[in-house]
């Protein structure tokens, strides 16, 4: 079966046609979504804006982190949850939306990016805790990061516009291609 077969039948499923025709349900768990993900970025700007050194600068970096990281992974696994469930209503118009796979390769390289800080440049954190400019590595995680997020954001707001849904055609090729649309050859 391909993917795309699956998600035609977990379409299907009565609890995704439950979840996407609910009046209540599926504008809670977005609206929630929404909330987390404001919870979790605007933590994540804050250390990004330390690492950057454009503010919290009398505060160590190691003390940000600490008080900040529970709140964000907690925000981090609502809005992934959420994320799910709203992928879940509605899995191959998402599938098939260009700016839903934009915002998955942005995650994916957010979650690149957290690592890499986390496993190398963080390591090494006791030794400019207390500096008001962090290394060049703390300050370019801390851009890509505020980038990314953006993008992240941007394009999970885009994904509700059906500008290149697969079933308005005709529509570039590319377009075509980068949604993962079957259409028939013209």
């Amino acid at each position: 079966m391909s993917v795309l077969g699956f998600l035609e039948w977990l379409a299907s499923t009565h609890y995704s046609v439950a979840l996407h025709e609910s009046l209540y349900m599926y504008p809670l768990v977005e609206s929630t979504h929404v909330l987390a993900l404001t919870w979790f970025v605007g933590l994540a700007v804050i250390l990004d804006l330390r690492l950057l050194g454009l503010t919290l600068r009398q505060v160590p970096v190691s003390e940000v982190t600490r008080r900040l990281l529970p709140w964000t992974k907690a925000g981090f696994a609502v809005m992934i949850i959420t994320g799910l469930l709203l992928f879940y209503a509605i899995p191959v118009r998402n599938y098939q939306n260009i700016f839903f796979r934009i915002k998955v390769v942005m995650l994916i390289l957010a979650g690149i990016n957290v690592w890499v800080f986390h496993n190398r440049t963080e390591r090494s954190v006791a030794q400019w805790d207390m500096d008001p400019v962090t290394p060049r590595g703390a300050r370019i995680a801390a851009i890509v990061s505020l980038t990314l997020w953006a993008g992240i954001v941007v394009a999970g707001r885009m994904i509700a516009y059906n500008w290149f849904d697969c079933d308005i055609q005709p529509q570039p090729d590319f377009i075509n291609w980068a949604a993962g649309c079957t259409v028939p050859p013209r």
